[in-house]
């Protein structure tokens, strides 16, 4: 088992939530096919395999997950629609870390889109509905968890209520407005863009910096400011946003973190975009 990537005094460990496939289009919105697909791989039909890999950063005093992955609600149909290669495993791989479902303190999320969201809840032995991380606060913007409540008729098809029963403010439920640190070394920085209220999250650590972008970034390949994903509601606040946060990781030699690529969960950009130590799923 892989020790973790070192940022710091902090560990980081990719898990296992889920590995899907989209549209290849969906993912570079108008930039055509025939650029893409030189930086991004792609199946015979035009799809894209993302990986959905929820981060455990391991600060020394607390266990924080960023993202949660698919979850286990999916039905055959939804699999099916969503092309689901690999299932939801992110409560047995925190078990093979020797960590319980409680030992979580912290759970991040960039976004409410159910392939962020959606190991938030779970379905438990009983086939009952529970919080995945009873002992967890649980942080997102305030913006965005209005729109969680009251979805645009975009926005409802990705957000689904039963991702999110049983957060409450206030009790398990933290809503940030704007920038916030929640611990030393964690900051939260809202970013808008591929929804109102998108955040960041930036790691310090030992002099360190790592950024997780959510889906500003969801690859190394998106890293051109303008290739923005057709899901993106606000495309123009994602480009300027892309282009404040990635200015920032070069001038601080920061590392990228990932979510969805499937071989790159790490890596640094230098000034035309291009992978630098890339730190590789084994």
């Amino acid at each position: 088992m892989s020790s973790g990537f070192r940022l710091g005094v902090f560990t980081i460990h990719w898990l296992q939530g889920g590995v899907f496939e989209v549209d290849g289009g969906s993912m570079f919105g108008v930039v055509p096919r025939v650029l893409w697909e030189k930086k991004c791989a792609s199946t015979p039909d035009n799809h894209v395999r993302l990986a959905n890999s929820p981060m455990l950063v391991q600060t020394g005093q607390s266990n924080v997950l960023i993202e949660t992955g698919l979850g286990n609600k999916l039905t055959a149909k939804q699999k099916g629609i969503f092309r689901v290669r690999t299932e939801w495993d992110l409560v047995a791989g925190l078990a093979r870390l020797g960590l319980a479902r409680e030992s979580i303190s912290h759970v991040i999320l960039t976004h409410g889109d159910f392939d962020h969201a959606g190991g938030v809840t779970m379905l438990g032995g009983r086939g009952g509905l529970e919080l995945t991380f009873p002992a967890a606060m649980h942080y997102m913007q305030r913006q965005e968890w209005e729109d969680v409540l009251a979805p645009n008729i975009r926005s409802a098809s990705a957000y689904w209520p039963e991702n999110f029963t049983g957060l409450v403010e206030g009790k398990n439920l933290h809503l940030v407005e704007g920038e916030e640190e929640i611990m030393p070394g964690v900051r939260l920085e809202r970013t808008g863009g591929h929804t109102r209220g998108h955040q960041a999250v930036r790691l310090e650590s030992g002099g360190h910096t790592g950024l997780h972008l959510g889906d500003l970034l969801p690859m190394p390949c998106n890293s051109n400011p303008l290739w923005i994903t057709a899901y993106d509601n606000f495309p123009l606040d994602s480009i300027a946003a892309k282009e404040q946060f990635l200015g920032q990781a070069l001038a601080k030699d920061a590392w990228l973190l990932f979510y969805h690529d499937p071989e790159i969960l790490a890596c640094k950009l230098d000034g035309k975009g291009a992978v630098r130590d890339p730190y590789r799923a084994e």
